[in-house]
């Protein structure tokens, strides 16, 4: 069972989150403070984080490089308001895997998890195959070992109604597997990112408004403004995905004032 450890100072959130990852058959553990969640950190192993942006001993930000030495695979996902998004979309610049609006919504919460959980649990699966592999080679003097790399593989789909597959020009997302790929070569991209370029993908080549972007692509209903700022950290990660300059994008266009489309 994934153990997921709840940091964030208000007991009334900490007590919903662990009572809906509980009834969810996670094993939720709770913290108050920075300091107390570092430490449950260094005494047990966790499957994920989730990290409130502003904490009475720190904010969740400044946490994150402490964090990562003590377990540099473990997945954060920040708890932030509308007032601290800026500093939520820094701490994913800063490692953070994702973010979630107050107040949560249970059901787009758990979902967030299975999703984040998955993704994590492909690299482990693949380092440890590898590692035995490597091992059983290096042992037989067969090859070397750094020759073995880790591989990720797409499977097609024989049946075209299946609605499996989103294509724009050389991208191409499996909406089964959440793997997106160009020219046949798989691309890293966070699960938040990857329903973004999902729903830019479905309206392709027409332009899609900041509020619509964020309400189809994680179901929040907000102002023009916020919404900017939402979408702006997941624009800059999908374009450091899919252009070869993000400074002078070919694919993902700005549409001054209304938002962003997608071009083949």
């Amino acid at each position: 069972m994934d153990r997921i450890l709840i940091i964030d100072d208000e007991p009334a959130l900490r007590q919903t989150l662990a009572a809906i990852l509980k009834r969810s058959g996670y094993i939720p553990v709770m913290a108050g403070t920075g300091h107390e969640g570092l430490q449950k950190l260094r005494e047990d192993t966790h499957s994920l984080l989730f990290l409130d942006i502003k904490l009475p001993d720190a904010m969740g930000i400044d946490l994150l490089p402490e964090i990562h030495q003590i377990d540099p695979d473990l997945p954060v996902i920040i708890l932030t308001a509308h007032a601290t998004l800026e500093a939520a979309m820094q701490a994913v610049r800063g490692g953070a895997r994702d973010f979630l609006l107050k107040p949560i919504d249970p059901p787009a919460l758990l979902d967030r998890v299975n999703q984040v959980l998955e993704e994590n649990k492909e690299p482990h699966r693949q380092k440890e195959i590898i590692s035995q592999v490597q091992g059983l080679l290096a042992e037989l003097g067969l090859v070397p070992t750094q020759a073995l790399q880790p591989v990720s593989a797409v499977p097609e789909s024989t049946d075209p109604n299946t609605g499996r597959f989103l294509t724009c020009g050389a991208i191409k997302a499996d909406l089964h597997t959440r793997h997106l790929t160009i020219d046949n070569n798989v691309i890293a991209l966070s699960s938040s990112s990857f329903d973004y370029l999902v729903t830019l993908m479905r309206h392709s080549p027409n332009s899609v408004s900041f509020e619509d972007l964020v309400k189809e692509s994680q179901g929040y209903n907000c102002s023009r403004a916020e919404a900017r700022d939402i979408t702006r950290w997941h624009i800059h990660k999908i374009r450091k995905a899919i252009e070869t300059d993000i400074s002078d994008p070919q694919h993902l266009i700005t549409v001054r004032d209304v938002g962003y489309r997608l071009v083949g």
